[in-house]
């Protein structure tokens, strides 16, 4: 083979790969019919075209490739294989492709859909519908309503119903109890003892943007939506409840049994929870100490004392809070490894990204900055924000950063933090791919740190 047509062969196998990393199906279908023996070539890395459509979740070109007849067992340099790379990235439609499992269905994701990093608490089933908090009418009307979902909490904690495994058992497979009008109702009149808020209403799936859209408001018409409350009772009403229903009982503690929720009740929780936490917080007005009364479906307190300071204007004080926290993957200047630490309440083994409160007039990458120096000892230079996560205890908005070091040396503030070390790629992917605990092991995959310390080996790593 001359060198021209060598050159025009790696030519060939780099548009097939970039068409299957770009999804783009129609143009892979071509190249392969004039090029068929290319379908198992790899790259340098030793990348096959399957390889790039699993990296990035393109059912049509996976589909494609499988149909051609290619070879699911080859590795890459790092030795993973399609399949691997699919289960790293999470893309289950693609995995159940590969394994032959249910034919591999398609995913129902939108055509041109920008999507975010979905991470746990931060998936719903619920469309929040806050121009019907000021409704108190539509509210009331349905309360009642026979379609309406409850979901009941008794200190903070939320009645879940479990099969399979044992109760408290990360094994168990655990869903909220979705009740009715009727089994609260008693629990609702007595509004002193406790707390109604409006979640929102079911989201319709699996639609198109603007189908969804022509959808809620055709419902809205006929006043179909399906409302979703949260209901918090006290202790002596929650174990009167539980006497009645045996099949249910209340998630306690909260964890690790709330990472244990569907990801998309999860979400519902860690909204509930919340706003739950807040009322249980500041049942007295901050402002001057009087009684308040609730508005707005459960999100605004209004003082009963008629000159506060708090019925002028826009106050915080009269609406639930959110925290803002840092939590960041500091890599070091070679890029090859990322300072990791851990707390001396943590399970022994565990080291997570490092994190902390943003304090007032701080920007997140100034915060980003200052925790890491405070708790480690490291400067960081540069940071980039990566994604965000709900976190419900009580309510905390996990800001995730990347953080490139400036200096390497570590000086732990023994009380910020127990440890605080740097850890090689190698290691880390270790733990991450095979679940190795010998030396280490990270937070869950529910766990924002998780997903942080997943996208810096995804960077540059070869998956």
């Amino acid at each position: 083979m001359t060198v021209f047509e060598k050159n025009l062969h790696q030519k060939i196998i780099s548009e097939l790969h970039n068409f299957a990393a770009l999804g783009d199906a129609a143009k892979l279908k071509a190249l392969l019919k004039q090029s068929p023996s290319l379908i198992n070539a790899a790259a340098d890395n030793g990348w096959t075209a399957l390889m790039y459509g699993a990296r990035n979740g393109h059912f049509e070109v996976v589909q494609i490739l499988l149909e051609e007849g290619c070879d699911t067992s080859i590795v890459n340099k790092s030795r993973q294989t399609a399949l691997d790379i699919a289960k790293f990235w999470g893309y289950k439609h693609i995995v159940n492709l590969l394994a032959g499992v249910n034919g591999g269905q398609r995913p129902t994701f939108l055509s041109g859909e920008v999507k975010e990093c979905e991470n746990y608490f931060g998936l719903t089933l619920l469309d929040r519908k806050s121009i019907k908090r000021t409704d108190s009418k539509w509210l009331s009307e349905k309360q009642t309503h026979p379609t309406t979902v409850y979901l009941l909490f008794s200190n903070l904690t939320p009645l879940v119903t479990s099969s399979g495994g044992i109760e408290g058992s990360e094994q168990q497979e655990v869903k909220l109890c979705r009740l009715c009008y009727k089994d609260v109702e008693q629990y609702i009149n007595q509004t002193e003892e406790g707390t109604l808020i409006f979640l929102g209403v079911e989201l319709t799936f699996h639609m198109n943007v603007v189908g969804a859209c022509s959808e809620r408001a055709l419902q809205d018409e006929k006043d179909e939506l399906v409302a979703w409350f949260a209901l918090s009772i006290d202790s002596a009403s929650a174990e009167k409840f539980k006497q009645n229903h045996k099949d249910c009982y209340f998630l306690h503690p909260p964890m690790p049994g709330l990472l244990w929720l569907p990801d998309k009740e999860a979400g519902v929780v860690a909204q509930a929870r919340s706003v739950l936490a807040w009322h249980s917080r500041y049942q007295f007005c901050p402002t001057c100490g009087s009684a308040t009364r609730i508005e707005e479906g459960g999100y605004k307190k209004v003082c009963l004392k008629e000159d506060c300071p708090s019925l002028q204007g826009v106050h915080n004080t009269s609406y639930p809070r959110v925290d803002p926290v840092v939590i960041m993957q500091v890599i070091h200047p070679d890029g090859n490894h990322c300072l990791l630490g851990r707390q001396k309440r943590f399970p022994p083994g565990m080291f997570t990204c490092l994190a902390g409160f943003i304090e007032p007039g701080e920007t997140i990458e100034d915060a980003v900055r200052r925790e890491v120096e405070e708790e480690a000892g490291v400067k960081v230079g540069h940071v980039q924000y990566v994604s965000c996560q709900p976190w419900p205890m009580p309510s905390s908005l996990m800001i995730g950063c990347l953080a490139v070091a400036s200096s390497t040396e570590i000086k732990v503030d023994k009380n910020e933090i127990e440890d605080a070390r740097w850890f090689t790629r190698e290691e880390v992917m270790e733990v991450l791919m095979k679940g190795n605990r010998r030396s280490f092991f990270v937070p869950p995959s529910q766990a924002i740190a998780h997903q942080l310390i997943k996208h810096w080996i995804g960077m540059n790593a070869n998956l």
